[in-house]
């Protein structure tokens, strides 16, 4: 008798995009590891590409039923990209405008969309955090591997552009938060014995997370690992318990920092710690960026300086890499007080449905997105600027929550 290999069904191949969508998401912190920064391809455009055939079934296969409270944060998403067209009128730039715009207007809705179709179907929801839960150790391990070995420095490549690699640390740190958020989770979902890899694995991110020198991502990794868990809890109506993760979580990170700081030397190499403790938040420019933003909004109320116009009204010219550091504050810098409330609007729109929606969600469902959205957020308000593509698929995530996905066949079969 023949051995008969069932079919895969279009549902089981659409997940499957989960796969590319996490290699997209982090493709800068896979790039600071020794293995796959010789590439001779952008691993980025490579996972985008890989990323549309899994969309496309998505699309064609699956029954989507968005809810009202969606249609605000989106309607204020879609004025937002608009208005920074318009604001486009006025700024000062060339360069940096042209640069931007297309990125905000174009590659953000694309971003957006990937992030809603691929969070809001369980089956690409949960390949998307399984295979950044791989992608975490592998970028952690790769890092002190190649710390030890003097390959890496601060997560880049020796003798690469610095620019490069500082923006590589960080991407490198939001990887490493976010997987540890996911570990974290699976310690909570899994009971018994079981738990124990998950929580070895969730100390190995967490001390993985003192190497790169990110400390936005540090913290975030610290309120994904207390926060995805506890909204996991929360969910399925276990609130008491919620809050008693969030208390043993940040009583085992100040424990894990008291011994660390205890002794000196412990400290050595760990370059995040370094960076809290030396004199790298003294030299940090964020406070200088804020307090320029702060001060050319007061200037130019109520239109702002127009889009991209911050780095020249700052006085540092046409140089991108220089822009205000607080995506709050780059919308209501560059675009006025329309940009401040559409941003508001559609990020902060974004939060509160997510966070709205939390014990509506299938289970498993809000831990997961929590624990994905989360560290992203965090580095937009510290890091990163309109045109970053993390953000907005971080924000088409968070939306997701507003969406309710059958496979089509299903809803013939009901029908």
């Amino acid at each position: 008798m023949p051995l008969t290999v069932p079919r895969p069904s279009a549902a089981a191949l659409a997940a499957l995009a989960g796969l590319p969508a996490a290699g997209m998401q982090f493709a800068g912190g896979l790039k600071s590891t020794p293995l796959l920064a010789g590439l001779p391809f952008d691993l980025t455009l490579a996972c985008t590409l890989g990323l549309l055939p899994g969309l496309l079934l998505l699309a064609a296969g699956t029954h989507w039923r968005a809810l009202p409270s969606l249609a605000p944060p989106l309607a204020c998403c879609a004025l937002l990209w608009v208005w920074l067209v318009v604001a486009g009128l006025w700024s000062p730039s060339r360069e940096v405008l042209a640069a931007k715009l297309p990125e905000v207007v174009l590659v953000g809705p694309a971003m957006l969309l990937a992030g809603l179709a691929v969070g809001g179907e369980a089956g690409t929801r949960r390949v998307l955090a399984g295979a950044t839960l791989f992608l975490g150790p592998f970028i952690a391990a790769s890092i002190a591997l190649g710390l030890a070995s003097g390959s890496v420095v601060l997560g880049g490549a020796v003798g690469a552009n610095p620019d490069m690699v500082r923006v590589q640390y960080q991407l490198a740190g939001l990887a490493i938060a976010s997987a540890a958020g996911l570990s974290a989770l699976r310690v909570v979902e899994a009971r018994g014995v079981r738990r124990l890899p998950w929580a070895l694995l969730t100390a190995f991110l967490g001390g993985a997370g003192l190497l790169p020198g990110g400390r936005a991502g540090l913290i975030a990794m610290g309120l994904a690992v207390a926060l995805a868990p506890a909204a996991h809890l929360w969910s399925v109506g276990r609130a008491r318990a919620a809050l008693g993760w969030v208390g043993l979580a940040a009583g085992a990170v100040l424990l894990g920092l008291a011994v660390v700081l205890a002794d000196p030397t412990r400290a050595e190499g760990l370059r995040t710690l370094e960076r809290f403790t030396g004199d790298g938040i003294a030299a940090s420019a964020r406070p200088v960026l804020w307090a320029e933003a702060l001060r050319w909004t007061g200037e130019t109320l109520p239109w702002g300086l127009g889009t991209g116009g911050f780095t020249l009204a700052a006085g540092n010219g046409e140089r991108r890499g220089l822009y205000p550091h607080n995506h709050l504050l780059e919308a209501l810098a560059e675009g006025g007080l329309p940009g401040l409330v559409l941003w508001l609007g559609a990020f902060g729109g974004g939060a509160a449905l997510l966070a709205g929606r939390l014990r509506a969600l299938p289970p498993g469902a809000a831990g997961r997105l929590v624990a994905l959205v989360l560290p992203v957020a965090m580095g937009a308000m510290v890091s990163t600027d309109m045109g970053n593509r993390m953000v907005w698929f971080a924000l088409g995530l968070a939306l997701s929550a507003g969406l309710e996905a059958r496979p089509r066949r299903m809803e013939r079969r009901r029908e």
